[in-house]
This record gives structure tokens, C-alpha cells and sequence, in this order.
């Protein structure tokens, strides 16, 4: 079994395709957020802690981005159960 097959067993998927898809809006979300960076650095300034901030500021940005590509290609509900199952994460970090 290669890489995709056990993708497709560990996210529970029914056809290869819906992997695929899935890899594409992963691509797709990180490719957004990293090209919008390009035009919000200039105005932040060139210091090692700006970078800290947009990686915080831009976290529920990607997230939103996330659910609509998910949207576009089809898998909404996946990525709508991949948002809560990492936001339940994050409440417990903080318990």
C-alpha cells in the first residue's frame, strides 16, 4: 500500500480522488496565505518578532480559507470536522 492508500485508511475516505482533493485544498490554503504574506510584510516592518505575530494573527484567517476551499472542491465536511476536531485540541491545551 503506498502513501495515498494509507491516507485514504487514516482520514476514513471512500475513493483515492477525495485524498487528492483533499492534498489540493491543503496546497491550495497554505499557497493563499503565503502570497498574501508577501503584500502584509511590507507594512509590518522587517523585525523576528513581526513574523511571530502574523503567524498568530493569520491562524483563524487560514482556517476560514481552509472551509472554503473545502467548499469549492467538494469536501466541506471534512474539513468542518477537521476544524472542530482541532479546536477541541486547542481548548485542551488550555484546561
Amino acid at each position: 500500500m503506498g502513501f495515498i492508500g494509507k491516507l485514504k485508511l487514516r482520514w476514513k475516505l471512500k475513493t483515492t480522488w477525495m485524498v487528492w482533493l483533499i492534498l489540493l485544498v491543503f496546497c491550495l490554503t497554505g499557497s493563499t496565505v503565503m502570497y498574501l504574506k508577501r503584500f502584509v510584510q511590507p507594512y509590518m516592518g522587517d523585525h523576528w518578532w513581526v513574523d511571530v505575530v502574523y503567524y498568530i494573527l493569520v491562524l483563524p484567517f487560514y482556517n476560514i480559507l481552509l472551509l472554503m476551499y473545502g467548499f469549492i472542491f467538494g469536501q466541506f465536511k471534512y474539513f468542518w470536522a477537521f476544524e472542530k476536531r482541532f479546536f477541541q485540541r486547542i481548548v485542551e491545551l488550555f484546561r
